[in-house]
């Protein structure tokens, strides 16, 4: 059977009659690796005014490799947020007043500035609405940690560009008196793809830029 795909079979049960179903999976990549986690940490500077933009940089040159198809496959982004003085994650210590932290995680630089959710480059994102008078928040305006499918890599996400970019923001009120952190957490693992879909998915990733 043509294509170097093993066909797999199986059969059910019609109207007593036996019938043989083969199917081919589709397996875009093949994992290289375990997963382990790349992190990085952008730093809020303390006092930032409403709307000030944020970005930090994941460098990936060591797992991607074009010329071998050598790819990274992302399972799962999680976020942190916390007061650079202590690492506290009281939400007294974020802003001046009540507002709103976002961050985003994308494959494609966009500067400092946060995309529309319907960017292909988006690979994961999240907002920490702080109620600062109060103590309280919440991530009612989006949900995370991000979390990309099974183990199988049928639906992680695979970037195949060397660079991942974290953009922070902050709305409706400044920074407190100090830096405000916010830490990201990707796992994700080397991945093997054939050149059909390292194009493909080159193409896509482009497709916005």
């Amino acid at each position: 059977m043509g294509g170097g795909v093993e066909a797999q079979v199986t059969t059910a049960w019609c109207e007593d009659k036996v019938l043989m179903l083969v199917y081919f999976p589709h397996r875009m990549a093949t994992a290289k690796t375990g997963s382990f986690y790349l992190t990085e940490t952008v730093s809020m500077a303390a006092l930032s005014g409403a709307g000030t933009r944020f970005q930090g940089t994941i460098d990936l040159s060591s797992y991607v490799n074009v010329p071998t198809g050598q790819a990274i496959a992302i399972d799962s982004v999680d976020w942190v947020v916390q007061d650079s003085a202590t690492n506290s994650q009281s939400a007294a210590g974020f802003l001046a007043g009540n507002g709103c932290v976002s961050f985003q995680l994308t494959d494609l630089n966009p500067g400092t500035v946060l995309i529309r959710a319907s960017d292909t480059s988006l690979i994961a994102s999240g907002a920490l609405n702080i109620d600062q008078v109060n103590n309280i928040t919440s991530n009612e305006a989006d949900i995370y940690p991000d979390n990309f499918g099974p183990n199988n890599l049928s639906e992680m996400f695979i970037c195949v560009n060397d660079t991942l970019f974290v953009v922070t923001g902050n709305d409706g009120a400044a920074i407190a008196a100090g830096d405000l952190q916010v830490s990201v957490r990707v796992r994700c693992r080397v991945v093997k793809l054939s050149s059909k879909d390292w194009m493909a998915i080159a193409i896509q990733s482009t497709a916005d830029s």
